[in-house]
């Protein structure tokens, strides 16, 4: 099997908060004075928990020098996996009205991974995201961070958090940003069903579904989002860790492939979970006995879904091709 370290690939679905080095997070603590628990728990008794846990780390986060090597570290990190492009979220209103400066963070995360780019040939773009939990009010203030920087790196907006509170209230915002040019992506069908997924897709207007893998649980939904197109940024291990699926060999991603979706694959929180881009496409292929034919498939459908320009889709797509045409020990299952 070919080695997916040099898989070129995209990363559409991963917060920035979320892929800090622990090594760099205890410094960062450190240098802030802010206590931070020992140890990384790899499951979570549902979203509540993991949610107040990703809120110990975004704490520690403070000047622009932590934004700043967390976004370069990214690039390095990111690079050593084979990812080509990636479309970082991050909740850059959320860190500036916590800090008192609404620019600041994320200038320092551009500033970043501006840097980042060229020293690791990678490239970037933000996708600025906003809890369904928080004001309608804050959401305004990402879309005015997303407008004001787009030319900077910032591609898009979206919700994410607990799909408990509704996407309705939110819908002028998300429409004004399509208005003005900006992807729209939102976080559905992770903890909650097809009704989430729906609204994301209608008054949402999203691009792409953040997880969706719920979506089975409706055959006219899953037409509907198979024949819009609209791809699915599949988190296999975090869906475990966060007990949306039992187990790896549990989780629908085969079926959702089977029922003619879009199924790209990603990493949510790699950090906390503890894995990585390689990692997880090693995963999917050895949990579900892939061949390298469909890894270089999940690898497409990265490319093609993403918000890369085309001159950097079409470069991505050869390199695919280039690595399924390299010498490489075929397993028996290559034919899936």
């Amino acid at each position: 099997m070919r080695d997916l370290t040099r898989l070129p690939k995209a990363h559409l679905h991963v917060h920035l908060e979320s892929t800090v080095r622990p090594s760099t997070l205890r410094e960062i603590a450190t240098a802030n004075g802010v206590d931070l628990p020992g140890g990384t728990p790899l499951t979570f008794s549902g979203f509540r928990e993991f949610a107040d846990h990703n809120s110990l780390v975004r704490g520690c986060l403070r000047r622009p020098e932590d934004f700043r090597r967390v976004a370069l570290e990214f690039c390095e990190d990111e690079a050593a996996q084979g990812t080509g492009y990636a479309e970082v979220t991050f909740t850059a209103a959320s860190h500036g009205e916590r800090l008192g400066d609404l620019e600041m963070p994320l200038e320092a995360v551009l500033d970043g991974l501006a840097e980042g780019q060229v020293a690791y040939g990678i490239e970037c773009r933000v996708l600025l995201d906003h809890s369904r939990r928080r004001s309608v009010e804050r959401a305004w203030r990402t879309l005015r961070l997303a407008t004001r920087y787009a030319s900077d790196g910032v591609a898009g907006v979206g919700v994410a958090g607990e799909e408990s509170y509704a996407l309705a209230p939110f819908a002028d915002v998300f429409h004004a940003a399509g208005d003005a040019g900006l992807h729209v992506v939102h976080h559905a069908g992770e903890c909650r069903g097809p009704e989430s997924i729906l609204e994301a897709v209608t008054l949402g207007r999203t691009e792409r579904l953040g997880h969706g893998i719920r979506v089975l649980e409706d055959d006219e939904l899953v037409a509907e989002v198979r024949d819009r197109g609209i791809p699915l940024e599949v988190c296999p291990s975090s869906n475990v860790a966060l007990g949306v699926a039992g187990s790896l060999s549990a989780h629908p991603l085969p079926r959702l492939r089977d029922a003619g979706l879009v199924v790209t694959v990603n990493t949510d929180v790699p950090s906390i979970i503890g894995t990585s881009l390689a990692e997880e496409y090693a995963r999917v292929r050895d949990t579900f006995g892939y061949g390298d034919a469909v890894m270089a498939e999940l690898a497409r459908a990265s490319i093609d879904a993403s918000f890369a320009p085309a001159g950097t889709k079409d470069r991505l797509r050869r390199q695919v091709d280039a690595w399924l045409a390299s010498p490489g020990f075929q397993s028996p299952q290559s034919h899936n």
